[in-house]
């Protein structure tokens, strides 16, 4: 159980933050840097919910998705230390669950023949700025995975790396199951 009784604490006037198993890091580290975007990931997907039918499936997907965020982020905020108690981590039926979803949802929509430009309806939008912070925020994780000094859950970089397929589809959907998806036309401008 988490209690926030207290806001701020000021432990971080000195440009550190802690993880979750209590060690200090610059707020500019790699990790801290990873779950952060993972927290912007989770804003942007908050601000298009704005803009879908709350009784929708599409609202209870995204519902969950932003749930499951969290677990990304307490993932990432406590990295394994061996001989200590596991802590929260993200599983493949979370990922498999999120896979279900794109699949009901592309099911819908008919194949692609270009390009989507980002736009369209407002709630598609905003889904395809969330699409493109999940995939800065998958490759933080995919550097940070590099390092040889740290970890990542790969259970946690394949959601990222589905959920941003998962948004691309969402934001189809909310485009009138791909009927107002915007389209490139190479070369249009030249």
């Amino acid at each position: 159980m988490v209690v926030l009784n207290r806001i701020y604490t000021r432990t971080g006037d000195d440009g550190t933050t802690a993880l979750g198993t209590g060690e200090r890091r610059p707020k500019y580290d790699l990790r801290v840097s990873s779950y952060g975007t993972v927290d912007e990931t989770n804003a942007m997907i908050g601000v298009a919910r704005l803009h879908v039918d709350p009784a929708s499936r599409l609202a209870a997907m995204l519902a969950a998705i932003q749930n499951d965020l969290f677990d990304v982020g307490a993932d990432l905020a406590t990295p394994e230390r061996p001989g200590k108690a596991e802590r929260l981590r993200v599983v493949q039926s979370q990922v498999e669950r999120l896979e279900r979803d794109i699949d009901e949802l592309n099911a819908k929509l008919a194949p692609l023949t270009s390009f989507v430009l980002p736009g369209g309806h407002a709630g598609a939008a905003y889904l395809h700025v969330a699409r493109t912070v999940c995939r800065r925020a998958e490759r933080l994780m995919a550097e940070l995975t590099a390092r040889a000094d740290e970890q990542v859950n790969p259970a946690a970089l394949k959601y990222m790396n589905r959920l941003s397929d998962f948004l691309f589809v969402a934001a189809r959907c909310m485009n009138d199951d791909g009927r107002a998806d915007v389209l490139w036309v190479p070369g249009q401008n030249r």
